[in-house]
């Protein structure tokens, strides 16, 4: 029960990130849309402020940038309303913003992993139990109780060491043969249960980087195209497409190293726990053979 419990709230995670995934697909294109019309309009008024050497007008620099105030251009879609919010003036708000749209989907992908690390973490943590103690009560259980009173001594244990030993005590009396099929078959259950959703986690662990990459690439096509349109290239021109190229790529290498520390972890334990079901499951073979 509390597997298939841990199972439900896995997949309503899922569902809720499965709509925290379109929230933000959403947005990316009209992002795309508004900066287009925000840096024709940030030309239009650089012209309008540019200097000019007319005799008819005789304005200067300085009574050109007076005559037309200032323009301030917010974003828009998502990032525009993070820029707004509170969270948006805090040191972590204003790097996501710099960051451009592929921090959403980074963001994303922290979510799944999160989700999948502590899920994970849970789950094999209540599948870990004192293998010694289980095997030798279960076994002095049944060379002294008989197979019934061993095999209601495996229900009171969780985890799977205890299932497939259960499963094996269900099968005693068919012969050796139908024990061994009988924990096999429990073995791959209980292995399919402790191997599911490190997938997920491998695939975060691989598509973070290549999300960071992808931002480094848009960043630099921006770095590339403000120097193009730009007269004068100065540091200035250059220093948002750098920026967001750099956080990108920061952003999917601090979401990749956790999740793969976690996956390997995972599995390590996972294949100390093959060991022990196997160990479990030979003793009991061979108590069950040594009492015919």
């Amino acid at each position: 029960m509390a597997r298939h419990a841990t199972s439900n709230r896995a997949r309503v995670a899922l569902l809720c990130l499965g709509f925290v995934a379109l929230a933000v697909a959403a947005p990316a294109f009209a992002q795309e849309q508004d900066q287009a019309a925000r840096d024709a309009m940030q030309a239009r008024y650089e012209k309008i402020n540019a200097p000019t050497d007319s005799l008819g007008f005789a304005v200067s620099a300085n009574d050109s940038a007076g005559l037309v105030p200032p323009v301030v251009i917010k974003a828009g879609g998502l990032m525009g309303v993070l820029e707004r919010s509170p969270l948006g003036k805090t040191g972590l708000g204003v790097i996501f913003i710099k960051g451009g749209v592929f921090m959403w989907w980074l963001l994303a992908a922290a979510i799944i992993g999160l989700v999948f690390l502590i899920e994970r973490l849970i789950t094999l943590s209540r599948a870990k139990v004192n293998t010694r103690k289980l095997i030798g009560t279960v076994i002095t259980t049944l060379k002294t109780e008989g197979v019934q009173a061993a095999a209601e001594e495996c229900q009171r244990w969780r985890g799977p060491i205890a299932a497939i030993l259960y499963s094996g005590l269900q099968k005693a009396d068919k012969g050796d043969e139908a024990v061994e099929k009988a924990i096999g078959t429990a073995g791959v259950i209980e292995m399919s249960f402790l191997e599911r959703g490190l997938i997920w986690l491998s695939s975060v662990s691989t598509i973070a980087p290549l999300i960071g990459f992808l931002g480094t690439v848009s960043g630099m096509i921006n770095a590339f195209e403000a120097i193009a349109a730009s007269d004068q290239v100065n540091a200035k021109v250059v220093a948002s497409g750098i920026s967001e190229a750099l956080i990108t790529t920061a952003a999917g290498l601090m979401i990749a190293i956790p999740v793969t520390v976690g996956y390997n972890y995972f599995i390590q334990s996972i294949d100390r726990l093959t060991i022990e079901m196997e160990e479990a499951a030979m003793e009991l073979i061979e108590t069950l053979g040594t009492m015919k």
